[in-house]
């Protein structure tokens, strides 16, 4: 079930590339697949879009955080496999830590107190 104040595509730019990190943490994946994932984990609040995932796979490739290869997907279609790099698990590190600080503080901010 979709859910009425799902975040704003602005305040979710910076999060994207954590987030397909994160994803490929569990192993390699295409495109459809990191989408599904990323969505099924958010209990379908993020919906995440051809035209947003695309450019930040591309992105992270020229990063260094990804690589890829071109395998079969399980309904027997080619397609573009995403594997996390050594680099990019470091980056996933760093990213994650800086993501708990920023929520940590904007909780505070809005009122909520750490117990």
């Amino acid at each position: 079930m979709k859910k009425n104040s799902a975040p704003s595509p602005e305040m979710l730019k910076g999060t994207l590339d954590m987030m397909v990190l994160r994803t490929l943490v569990t192993g390699d994946a295409h495109g459809h697949t990191i989408a599904k994932v990323i969505e099924r984990s958010s209990e379908d609040v993020l919906e995440v879009e051809q035209g947003s995932l695309y450019p930040a796979l591309h992105r992270l490739e020229d990063r260094g955080w990804v690589s890829s290869y071109w395998g079969t997907s399980e309904n027997n279609r080619k397609a573009k496999f995403y594997r996390l790099t050594t680099s990019g698990k470091k980056q996933l590190v760093s990213e994650t830590n800086r993501w708990r600080q920023m929520a940590r503080a904007i909780a505070l901010v809005m009122g909520e107190r750490a117990g």
